[in-house]
């Protein structure tokens, strides 16, 4: 293996990892620099874990390679461990100790030389300060979710492995999150987080989308939302549900989804589109308009066709 980019946290190439006759991770190849945030977005089940988990060295892939901080996925697995910070979707902590109990307990774990420090720093930086002695049990979900992020910097990782890590949280705690993980990857933290959400997707500096195991794209979110070259119009009106579904079989329309009160329409051929959209619009009185296609669309198309390939091909 040829020597690795110093400014590369993750660089891993042809991995795959097979579960019985399941192939769960199919030939993926990423790249995640120093102090970036890679969202990595798909269905359940469509290998998103099971790829972090190769990319950290908590798994081995059957085939492929490369390196995580610098270290070998396969062969310095404790090595990578000692620099990463992984946060599960299920919250792990103990519910019956305070929140100082719990991260003296983590810090005692990871061995470290001056535990009460580490942990002061940590209830400090993520503002844990006055609920330091309050029992985890009694937390909000927001609270649980900055108690792990906690736990997940006492060792201070250069890079940060999160799964689904705003899972039932409320929007207010979900935007807090996402303003520390920005200002740990200003501080030169790499971050790779799955989520769901679209909102999220957009607070990344780039992104990948999986399903069935294979990357079907990766970026900057402009660039995967031009690479599918989707053309959108939106239409405003009432009985909009009856409409999506006269469309979805009209000429030039591969998608609809509906926003409340307005339906978005999309396609890559732009003329039959148009045509389609208007005519359909004009015999019912609607109004109707172009739109920029949002990243929403694109990776609702994406997971729509990865459906229906799988099944043509099952």
């Amino acid at each position: 293996m040829s020597g690795a980019d110093d400014d590369l946290a993750i660089d891993v190439r042809s991995l795959n990892k097979h579960f019985g006759d399941k192939h769960v991770v199919n030939n993926v190849s990423l790249q995640v620099r120093r102090g970036e945030i890679f969202g990595f977005l798909g269905p359940n089940g469509s290998g998103k874990t099971t790829s972090i988990r190769l990319m950290c060295g908590l798994l081995t892939p059957d085939s492929g390679s490369g390196t995580c901080l610098g270290h070998d996925i396969r062969t310095e697995a404790d090595k990578i461990k000692r620099e990463v910070g992984y946060m599960t979707q299920k919250f792990s902590y103990w519910d019956d100790l305070t929140i100082r109990e719990n991260l003296n307990f983590v810090a005692r774990m990871y061995g470290m030389e001056k535990p009460r420090e580490a942990v002061n720093e940590a209830l400090e930086n993520l503002g844990l300060g006055a609920r330091a002695n309050q029992l985890t049990g009694t937390l909000s979900g927001g609270w649980k979710q900055r108690l792990a992020l906690a736990a997940c910097m006492l060792h201070q990782p250069r890079l940060l492995l999160l799964d689904e890590p705003t899972a039932g949280v409320d929007p207010t705690a979900r935007r807090d999150f996402w303003e520390e993980l920005h200002r740990l990857a200003a501080q030169g933290i790499s971050v790779l987080v799955s989520t769901h959400y679209m909102d999220e997707a957009e607070r990344c500096h780039k992104l990948a989308y999986i399903a069935d195991g294979k990357l079907l794209a990766q970026g900057y979110a402009a660039d995967i939302v031009a690479e599918q070259a989707l053309h959108t119009w939106t239409i405003h009106g009432e009985r909009l549900t009856e409409l999506s579904d006269q469309l979805r079989r009209a000429p030039g329309v591969d998608q609809t989804v509906a926003f409340g009160a307005a339906l978005h329409v999309s396609g890559r051929d732009a003329a039959q589109l148009e045509k389609t959209v208007r005519e359909f619009s004009a015999a019912q009185g609607l109004r109707v308009e172009p739109s920029e296609t949002s990243l929403e669309d694109v990776f609702i198309y994406m997971m729509n066709h990865s459906k229906n390939n799988a099944g043509a091909a099952a």
